[in-house]
């Protein structure tokens, strides 16, 4: 392989490129979140109104990768792409001088919406581009280089709102937008040929591939195992300062820590579609150690053990999370081949829908239990393993469903 060349058609530049697109929302969402205050205060309003901007954010990402994954199976990746990255520019430009909340809500809905576009082609151009263990090296690849994202942003968008106002802090978001729509425009080419589009822009692709057991399954366990990890990034913060009490120093060590791990199951990921292990071979062994290690944390949480203890097990849970997801990813794709954009538009509303349901979870009983997030994380990890086994038993069935990875045993 040489270092112009990550897989047969897709150089290395092309997958950063639709890496930083598939960032979108952890980018624009994360940044934005420690400047509510100021948001709040200068626009004199309330704070049920100001979370209204990130609900309204959330919808859109969700609403619009639903609705932008059949429009692309009809006409192309490029086109939509190039029209949902202008399209958010300027939504993320009327963000930045919004005069009051009401508009500030309502650009940051335009600008989920048409940002979505590059969630949905960065996995559709991937698929369409490269089949079997291709497509598992560039999804895993392209899962290592953006699952950094919903961890370094709020500490880079925290560090940034103590210095700039919440103005500036958008207007970092309208440069990252920006600089997505630029990658768009030059160098995302067209992979999905006329001859291979369907006839319309047809939503009922997309419940035709929720019946179908072994796409329900694995993108069922991508869901579970990102609801997973939205429980340990939405509760992390009272977690270790409250519950076990760490100063904030400390918590950010272990953040950035388990970050680490993040990016090192990715990247083992990487490696082993580059020796050609079978996909499901990676999730059969990470997704219980993900899930016995959130039992660890259970067990820790309620036993008279010390609570700083559950460190340990939170590391080897997330870095078991960033095997899974990557491998799974690759997986449901390959079971949606012929309609990728449905397929990808599929797999990232579960992911969010996943991710909105399971974030404010691990709070419910208060700031100083760890009780709600420890059972939110075994709860999301037993599911994403009986997704799993939903999946691997339609495959057993119908091991055609698999072509791409026949050269290996599962």
């Amino acid at each position: 392989m040489t270092k112009q060349q990550a897989e047969p058609g897709l150089s290395v530049g092309l997958l950063i490129v639709l890496s930083v697109l598939a960032a979108a929302a952890p980018l624009s969402v994360d940044f934005y979140l420690p400047s509510f205050p100021q948001v709040l205060r200068a626009l004199h309003t309330d704070a049920s109104s100001v979370q209204l901007t990130l609900t309204a954010f959330l919808v859109g990402v969700g609403v619009g990768q639903v609705a932008w994954g059949p429009i692309s199976d009809r006409f192309g990746r490029r086109t939509p792409l190039l029209i949902g990255s202008s399209v958010a520019v300027v939504a993320a430009a009327v963000a930045v001088f919004a005069p009051n909340v009401q508009v500030l809500i309502a650009a940051r809905f335009v600008q989920a919406l048409a940002g979505a576009a590059g969630m949905v082609m960065s996995r559709a151009v991937i698929t369409d581009r490269t089949s079997g263990f291709n497509a598992a090296h560039s999804l895993a690849l392209m899962q290592t280089i953006t699952a950094g994202a919903p961890i370094v942003a709020p500490v880079v968008g925290g560090l940034v709102a103590g210095h700039v106002s919440w103005r500036g802090v958008l207007a970092i978001v309208l440069g990252v937008t920006a600089i997505q729509a630029i990658g768009a425009f030059t160098s995302v080419r067209e992979s999905l040929p006329p001859e291979r589009r369907t006839p319309r822009p047809h939503y009922g692709y997309i419940g035709q591939l929720l019946a179908r057991p072994g796409f329900l399954g694995y993108a069922a366990t991508v869901a579970f195992t990102f609801g997973l990890m939205m429980a340990y990034i939405s509760s992390s913060s009272f977690v270790y300062q409250r519950v076990i009490g760490m100063p904030s120093w400390a918590y950010g060590l272990a953040f950035a820590a388990n970050a680490v791990g993040l990016l090192l199951g990715g990247a083992a990921s990487v490696r082993l579609a580059r020796r050609r292990v079978h996909p499901a071979r990676v999730v059969r062994i990470a997704l219980p150690v993900a899930v016995v290690a959130a039992l660890v944390v259970f067990v820790v949480v309620v036993s008279p053990l010390p609570t700083w203890l559950i460190v340990f097990p939170l590391w080897f849970a997330i870095t078991a999370v960033g095997m899974v997801q990557g491998n799974s990813t690759a997986l449901a794709m390959e079971q949606s081949r012929g309609v990728a954009g449905a397929g990808s538009a599929v797999i990232g509303g579960l992911m969010f829908l996943m991710g909105g349901i399971i974030s404010p979870l691990g709070g419910i009983a208060g700031d100083d239990t760890a009780l709600p997030f420890a059972i939110v994380m075994v709860c999301s990890g037993a599911c994403a393993i009986a997704a799993f086994a939903l999946a691997r038993a339609f495959v057993r069935r119908h091991p055609e469903a698999e072509a791409g990875f026949t050269q290996a045993s599962a």
